[in-house]
C-alpha cells in the first residue's frame, strides 16, 4: 500500500491485509483530531503498558526528526515497525508532518524482501537490518531503533555497504544509517549518532533549529548515579530519569555507557556488562551479554551467555580476548539457543537471567 499525503485522500485508502487495516485506523484516529493518542511500550524492562501522549507533542517530535535528518515534502518513506508502538506511529506522523510518500510494509524481521524501491527514509530494527544487508543501499536515510545497535551489526553494514557502494552510487543512494536513543515516554528518539558511512561515538540531541529558548530545547544532564537525565517539556514536562550510565561530552552529545540495573556487582567489583560485551565482539561474531548469577562467596558470578550451539573454536578464542583484569573475564560460559527478544528486538536479559539460574 502506498500513501501520498502531498495527495492525500482518506476515503481512497484501500487496506488489504491486518497491517495495513492498523495503519489506516490510526490515520482515520490521527485525523480525526483526538487530544491524546494511546501508545503500547515495549516492556524490555518493566511489563508492558499503555501510555496516553498529545496529538500535539508527537508533531514536535515529527518536526525536529524531519529538520536533524533534512527530509523534504515529497520525499519518499518506508513504513515496517509495528503500529500499536510509538516507532511505527511516528513514522505515519513524520509522514503527515513532512508530506511524505509513504510505502506500508508488514512489520516482520525480512521488511525488504520483496522491496526494490530507492526509499530517502526508513526506520527499522537491529533485527530487521540484520536480515536486510543486500538491500540497506536502497534506503538514503536509515535509522536503528528499539534495541542497541551491537558492534557487530556495525561491522556487517560496513562492510556491506563498501561492496554494495558502486551500486548505490549508479542508483543515486548513498546510504547515511544513525542509530538513536530513546523510549516511548520521549515519543521516539531524543538523539541520533551516526553509524555509516561515519562512526560516531556520541549521540547527539536533536533540537529544533528554530529554537530561542529553553522550552524549545532538548537538555541533558546526569544523576548521582551518572545515569542521563532528560528534559524536553515540548515532549514531556517531567524531567525523566533513565537508568542509562553515559558520558556527556557537552550540552548536546553523549556517549552511552550501560545500564545502571545491568550493573554487576561481583567480589564488591561493579561491573558494566555492555563494555565488556563490546570488547569480546570484536572476536565473537554471536550475540553474546553477560549476567551477574547469585554466588555465596561472590555475591555475583559474572557468567557469559552466548547465543547459539556451543563451538569450541568461540571457547578458544575468549582466551585470547585482553580482559581489563582477571575479574572481568566470565567464571562460567553458557550456550543458549535462542535468546527471547522483546517484540522490538531487544534481548530479555532478565529472563536470560532467570532461566539459568533455575537450571543452576
Amino acid at each position: 500500500m502506498q500513501i501520498d499525503f502531498q495527495n492525500f485522500n482518506l476515503d481512497k485508502l484501500s487496506p488489504k491485509n491486518e497491517f495495513e487495516c492498523e495503519v489506516v485506523n490510526f490515520i482515520k484516529l490521527w485525523f480525526s483530531e483526538e487530544k491524546y493518542v494511546s501508545v503500547k511500550t515495549s516492556g524490555s524492562t518493566g511489563m508492558p503498558k499503555i501510555i496516553q501522549v498529545e496529538r500535539e507533542k508527537m508533531c514536535i517530535s515529527a518536526k525536529m526528526t524531519c529538520d536533524f535528518l533534512n527530509l523534504k515534502e515529497g520525499n519518499s518513506a518506508l513504513l515496517c515497525l509495528p503500529i500499536e508502538y510509538i516507532s511505527g506511529k511516528m513514522m505515519i506522523v513524520r509522514a503527515i508532518e513532512r508530506k511524505l510518500k509513504i510505502y506500508v510494509e508488514n512489520s516482520s524481521l525480512k521488511p525488504l524482501k520483496n522491496f526494490s524501491k530507492k526509499i530517502d527514509f526508513c526506520a527499522m530494527t537491529p533485527l530487521q537490518v540484520e536480515n536486510s544487508l543486500d538491500k540497506i543501499h536502497l534506503i538514503k536515510k536509515l535509522i536503528i531503533g528499539g534495541a542497541k545497535v551491537s558492534e557487530h551489526l556495525k561491522f556487517k553494514i560496513s562492510q556491506i555497504s563498501n561492496l554494495t557502494r558502486g551500486e548505490a552510487e549508479l542508483s543515486g543512494t548513498k546510504s547515511q544509517i544513525y542509530e538513536t536513543y530513546g523510549m516511548s515516554e520521549t515519543l521516539s528518539h531524543i538523539a541520533l549518532k551516526e553509524i555509516f558511512p561515519i562512526n560516531e561515538n556520541y549521540f547527539t540531541v536533536i533540537a529544533r533549529n528554530e529554537a530561542i529558548s529553553r522550552f524549545n530545547n532538548i537538555e541533558i544532564s546526569k544523576d548521582e548515579r551518572n545515569c542521563l537525565q532528560i528534559f524536553a517539556p515540548m515532549l514531556n514536562s517531567e524531567v525523566l530519569k533513565t537508568n542509562d550510565i553515559v558520558e556527556i561530552k557537552n550540552e548536546n552529545q553523549f556517549k552511552f555507557i550501560g545500564r545502571a540495573d545491568f550493573i554487576i556487582n561481583s567480589g564488591g567489583l561493579k561491573i558494566s556488562p555492555e563494555v565488556l560485551e563490546k570488547l569480546v565482539k570484536k572476536s565473537i561474531p554471536n550475540e553474546l551479554i553477560f549476567v551477574g548469577i547469585k554466588d555465596e562467596i561472590l555475591g555475583e558470578k559474572l557468567v557469559l551467555v552466548i547465543e547459539g550451539e556451543k563451538q569450541n573454536q568461540i571457547l578458544e578464542k575468549l582466551k585470547e580476548i585482553n580482559f581489563p583484569s582477571k575479574n572481568h573475564k566470565p567464571k562460567e560460559v553458557v550456550f543458549l539457543k535462542e535468546f527471547p527478544r522483546s517484540e522490538t528486538g531487544k534481548i530479555l536479559r532478565f529472563e536470560i537471567k532467570k532461566t539459568i539460574e533455575n537450571n543452576d
